[in-house]
């Protein structure tokens, strides 16, 4: 993950021209908020590393940070995405339109093919709202040499993620990685389909392993945790797929995220290429959030 991100870069301005007082800790609050942790998670995380610098007379550069990486992790939620051998999994994915959610499904998928060693992958063209989504999908697939399950742009979306797992149980595949729409302007329609969806996928099932992934685009900033609570209400979100990190010189919304919905971060993409999808690991996003003492 890219270092030096905006609370690691306004640490070493602070650290180098002011002692710890009181307004180095209004800057340090400042910071956070510019760095999308939110103005309440923000003054939650300063006050508690305001009271123990005191408690403590915590006063060097090294130990200030490192308080502030122990609250941080607190509040960290990280979760592999694990499959469960010998049956069919399927993974929802969802996300507004314009996340990057899509191309995050190729990458999911070449990262099953190649760390995971899952051969008997299926691709579902869910999102039958956007034409563009289902021909992207396709050539991806082709590219990947994974079948892709589409039907016309305007289908319903639940027959097509219905057919899609009666392909998959009958070819014997190991893993199905399902788009769907995100139309997030229209939220009530959305939460509708979004629960039909849900219901389709659990009663097909039959004894499988289910799991709802949700895209957010890094970018965005606070807007991430509002999108994770509108899809997390309708249909419960597994873990969360952090994309466009590499294009963000934030990427604070993780903890607030984590914080008020409890909801795990899986993976996180660090480029254009459909390799550039890693393992979400904390240390590293400690790192690049704060800067690596």
């Amino acid at each position: 993950m890219p270092a030096w991100r905006g609370i690691g870069k306004k640490l070493r301005e602070l650290f180098g021209r002011r002692p710890i007082d009181e307004e180095f800790f209004l800057e340090l609050e400042d910071a956070m908020i510019e760095a999308d942790m939110g103005v309440r998670i923000a003054g939650e995380m300063t006050g508690a590393l305001r009271a123990t610098v005191r408690e403590r007379t915590l006063a060097t550069r090294d130990e200030i940070l490192a308080e502030l990486r122990s609250l941080l992790r607190g509040f960290l939620c990280v979760k592999e995405i694990a499959l469960t051998p010998g049956r069919l999994n399927v993974l929802l994915i969802l996300g507004v339109n314009g996340v990057g959610k899509t191309t995050t499904i190729a990458k999911l998928a070449r990262h099953f093919q190649t760390v995971r060693g899952i051969e008997k992958i299926l691709l579902v063209a869910g999102d039958t709202f956007r034409a563009a989504a289902i021909d992207q999908l396709s050539l991806l697939g082709e590219r990947l040499g994974l079948p892709v399950i589409a039907q016309a742009p305007g289908s319903d979306p639940g027959s097509v993620i219905y057919d899609g797992i009666a392909s998959a149980t009958a070819r014997g595949t190991e893993l199905v990685i399902a788009d769907t729409a995100g139309r997030l302007h229209n939220k009530e329609a959305l939460v509708k389909e979004l629960a039909k969806i849900d219901r389709i996928v659990r009663t097909r099932l039959d004894g499988g392993s289910y799991q709802r992934v949700l895209v957010l685009d890094a970018t965005t900033g606070q807007n991430s945790l509002q999108q994770a609570e509108v899809f997390h209400k309708a249909v419960g979100i597994d873990s969360i797929v952090l994309a466009k990190y590499d294009s963000t010189a934030k990427g604070g919304m993780v903890v607030p995220i984590c914080r008020e919905l409890g909801i795990p971060f899986s993976f996180v993409g660090l480029g254009e290429s459909l390799d550039d999808l890693a393992v979400f690991d904390g240390e590293r996003y400690l790192d690049s959030l704060l800067g690596a003492p």
